[in-house]
């Protein structure tokens, strides 16, 4: 078979707590940052070549 059966349980256990903390403490916020500054740069870029600023407009 292949080696993933191979490997002892303490390992697989050290295994999974490194990937947890990877996920959690890099991953994770990496992508949330990401994600809300891509977001707020599409707005922003809707509201500069679109929509305009956002209040009450024809005044």
């Amino acid at each position: 078979m292949s080696d993933v059966n191979k490997i002892e349980s303490g390992e697989k256990r050290s295994l999974e707590w490194k990937s947890f903390f990877f996920i959690a403490v890099v991953l994770f916020p990496i992508l949330s940052v990401a994600f809300v500054g891509g977001y707020g740069f599409i707005v922003w870029a809707l509201q500069v070549f679109f929509f305009g600023p956002p209040g009450v407009h024809g005044m």
